[in-house]
Order: structure tokens, then C-alpha cells, then sequence
């Protein structure tokens, strides 16, 4: 399986807020047939801490996932898409993600799936992103339990950043966080007791019809705008 690159791109905004949201189901049609683009969501974000019902207006997120390193640096630096970005947008992010294990799968396919057995992880930065479509009638399960989440991932050592983003709002959810290492994300997944909690109730009440959860070598992080 040939390895392949994943971007995260966060784009900030101070003014253009309803362009941006407007651009939420055009941009699809424009970057749909993109050579080399095997998967993408364009991406609303959560307000306050970034997990919250209420949208954080200035901030969206494009997802892409490529075959080649080639077809994807030529999206960032040739396409219509992130030219009109760099004009309207404060502030672009671009994270260049190396996949090296991921399970589950998102609108029926696992986007990340990757053979990278080999991958030195050690002194490495670590992106984490995951991702569910919530049964209805969990819906207020788990918008409750939301605040301990919260609260969990802010307290966990080692967490650099993280942020809620989605496709729709209230029933498909997803977050990305950015790790120093994967010491720091196993501690955080085995050591702390709001989110082993969390994960025990999502399994026995069956909140999710689909999920999916993918660890993330940052190979670049860095401003384009």
C-alpha cells in the first residue's frame, strides 16, 4: 500500500465570516475531482474551547487525504481553492500528516488506512483525529457528557492543541488534537479516569452508528497565510 499524505488545513478568520460559511458545500464541487485527492470533508469547528453546540464562526478546516506527496503540494500551491482562501482568510494552517494507525471507518471507508509498520515515532509530535455519526437517540448522552471531555483532554499532559470540528451539527462529530508524543497520548488513553469513563459508556449504550479513530505523525506544521 503506498504511503500517503494527509493535510489538515485550519483557516481563521476575523472578517469574510459568512463567506466562509457560505464556501462549506461550494468549495466540494470545485476540489471533487482534484488528481491524486482520494478523500476530503470540508469542516465547521466548535465554539469556546472547541467543544461546544455553538460554532466557532471564525475558524473552518479542510481534510484531505493523497496518494502522493506531488499531487498534494501542487493543490496547496496552484488551486483555485486555496488562492481564494489566502485572499479572504487571517490566518491558513496547513498540517502535513504521516497516518500510521487508524481503525473504523468514516462514510464507509477508512480514509487513513496505512501499511507504515516501520514508522520511527520517537521524538515525533502526534496528531490524533477522530470521528462518529451519533445514533438519535444518544444524542443527549452525549452532548452531556461533552463538558467531561472537555475537561479531560484540557487537564491531559502533553496536549498541544485541540479543537471539535464536523460536518453537520449535533450528530457527526469529530475532534483533532495535537500531542508532544505518543507517550503523552497512551498516558491520556490508559491513564485518565473522565476519559476511560467516557469510553466505557459510548460502548455499552452503543452512542455511535459509525466511528473511527487514526494516530497521525506531524511531518510539517506550519502558517501559508
Amino acid at each position: 500500500m503506498p504511503k500517503k499524505i494527509v493535510y489538515f488545513i485550519i483557516f481563521k478568520f476575523s472578517r469574510n465570516k459568512y463567506w466562509a460559511f457560505t464556501q462549506m458545500g461550494k468549495n466540494s464541487k470545485i476540489i471533487n475531482k482534484t488528481k491524486g485527492l482520494l478523500f476530503y470533508k470540508f469542516l465547521g469547528t466548535g465554539g469556546k474551547n472547541g467543544f461546544s453546540l455553538w460554532p466557532d464562526w471564525s475558524t473552518y478546516a479542510l481534510l484531505t487525504t493523497w496518494g502522493n506527496e506531488k499531487d498534494a503540494k501542487k493543490f496547496i500551491s496552484n488551486s483555485e481553492t486555496i488562492s481564494l482562501y489566502k485572499q479572504k482568510a487571517k490566518s491558513i494552517r496547513l498540517l502535513t500528516l504521516e497516518p500510521f494507525k487508524s481503525h473504523g471507518k468514516w462514510d464507509g471507508i477508512n480514509p487513513f488506512e496505512s501499511n507504515n509498520s516501520n514508522t520511527i515515532l520517537e521524538k515525533k509530535k502526534i496528531a490524533i483525529i477522530t470521528r462518529a455519526t451519533l445514533n438519535w437517540s444518544k444524542l443527549f448522552a452525549f452532548w452531556k457528557s461533552v463538558p467531561h471531555s472537555s475537561t479531560a483532554i484540557k487537564e491531559a499532559k502533553g496536549v498541544l492543541y485541540y479543537k471539535g470540528i464536523g460536518e453537520l451539527p449535533f450528530i457527526q462529530q469529530a475532534t483533532i488534537s495535537i500531542w508532544n508524543s505518543l507517550d503523552d497520548v497512551i498516558s491520556f488513553a490508559y491513564n485518565s479516569k473522565k476519559h476511560a469513563d467516557i469510553i466505557k459508556k459510548t460502548r455499552k449504550e452503543k452512542w455511535y452508528k459509525e466511528e473511527l479513530f487514526s494516530r497521525f505523525i506531524i511531518l510539517e506544521d506550519k502558517q501559508i497565510s
